[in-house]
């Protein structure tokens, strides 16, 4: 297994506990809820472009705050690993905190959160060494931006907001200001708020997905994850949630973290905007009801499972696959897996591990019925890359939501 007194674990334990995940707090925004039927991709686009035209107000004014942030986007340093590093306070109430983001993700319009991936998707595939996007591609990320939280209710926006404030110690402000030139910050701020103005002056009503999964896949992917759960819970339930390792970001370079998230992005973009809201409001469920150690109930751990069979059926599995070899990519050299397994109860773990491989089987056999263009048998290979990927998101998904 591997060793917790390595120089590449020390330096993930290392890293500070008191400064901001501005970054990362974007793409959970961003990222939690990227969806939309991925039967439809150009009658989504063609929507949204309908729909966002009734709010130019939004994208006019994204320009507007581009151009006034731009010099001060540029000064900042993308690659600080301050930007992965999750400030202060404790591992459970980060986890509520992020409850709000998630439910405020599921209450926004799909065909928006859509449209908003794929821009972050397009600015980060063009980033250069210094990971800053262009002048117009902060500008397609703004308005994208508005429009998705012009799509969702003011207090679950507000409600984000307070949760997250209230977590970050009062010496952040001052201590991102000092890297920065402040008049250009200011400058910044001031076209922001601006923005948020217009923003709340040209609400968007969000649309009701509708499943593209057929009846018969969620049932069986329901009972699969209702059986599974019988035997992880033991496993979840001795799991320390309160450590603050799943605060910490993975050890290496910034950008090559970015790169790996992007493929998350894309494959939630493919998602059945429905399954992945379902998916997002169990964790929501979840978060709410779990006890002062982070452990969620059985029934809320059968219906995340559930949610997340429903998602990973609904997409392309070579989506899975490039999601799985860039997040593998980033974790198998500094040993994490091992690592992360080395501190719980391999008896527990080993069975939960059985459990999740059958219900792997239930979820490609459904990913096979909803997509019938990939009908062909896996390879020894490729089944093994499919039950790491199952296992790295779930992992994943644990780690963002703890």
């Amino acid at each position: 297994l591997g060793d917790p007194k390595s120089d590449i674990m020390k330096a993930v334990l290392r890293q500070s506990k008191a400064v901001p995940a501005m970054a990362l707090f974007v793409l959970m925004l961003m990222g939690g809820r990227c969806f939309t039927p991925s039967g439809a991709p150009r009658r989504a686009r063609s929507a949204v472009t309908m729909r966002a035209t009734k709010s130019d107000a939004i994208g006019l004014a994204a320009a507007k705050l581009s151009k006034a942030a731009y010099p001060f986007m540029t000064q900042v340093d993308w690659n600080d690993h301050t930007f992965w590093t999750v400030p202060g306070s404790d591992a459970i109430s980060w986890t509520k905190a992020l409850g709000k983001v998630i439910d405020h993700g599921a209450s926004m319009d799909s065909e928006m959160v859509k449209e908003g991936c794929l821009v972050h998707s397009n600015a980060i595939k063009n980033l250069g060494a210094n990971g800053v996007c262009s002048e117009a591609e902060l500008t397609a990320i703004n308005a994208a931006i508005g429009r998705m939280i012009a799509s969702a209710p003011e207090s679950k926006t507000m409600a984000v907001h307070d949760a997250v404030k209230a977590l970050i110690p009062p010496e952040v402000p001052p201590y991102l200001m000092s890297k920065v030139n402040e008049n250009n910050a200011k400058k910044a701020y001031a076209a922001l708020i601006e923005f948020t103005e217009v923003v709340k002056a040209n609400p968007i009503t969000p649309s009701t997905p509708q499943s593209t999964l057929s009846s018969s896949s969620a049932s069986s992917i329901k009972e699969a994850a209702s059986k599974m759960g019988k035997a992880v819970y033991p496993f979840m339930k001795q799991v320390d949630w309160t450590d603050d390792l799943w605060g910490k970001t993975v050890p290496g370079q910034a950008q090559k973290t970015l790169k790996a998230v992007d493929k998350m992005i894309l494959m939630g973009t493919q998602m059945d905007s429905a399954a992945l809201k379902e998916a997002a409001l169990a964790h929501v469920k979840a978060i709410e009801n779990m006890d002062d150690k982070g452990v969620m109930t059985p029934e809320d751990l059968d219906a995340i499972n559930t949610g997340i069979g429903k998602t990973i059926a609904s997409v392309p599995h070579a989506s899975v696959m490039d999601v799985y070899q860039s997040m593998g990519n980033l974790v198998s050299n500094p040993g994490i897996p091992q690592y992360v397994l080395g501190k719980q109860d391999p008896k527990a773990a080993l069975e939960a591990y059985q459990s999740l491989m059958e219900f792997k089987d239930t979820v490609r056999a459904a990913q096979k019925n909803e997509r019938p263009e990939e009908q062909g048998f896996l390879s020894a290979d490729q089944n093994i890359m499919l039950i790491s990927a199952i296992i790295a998101l779930n992992v994943v998904g644990t780690l963002l939501v703890r």
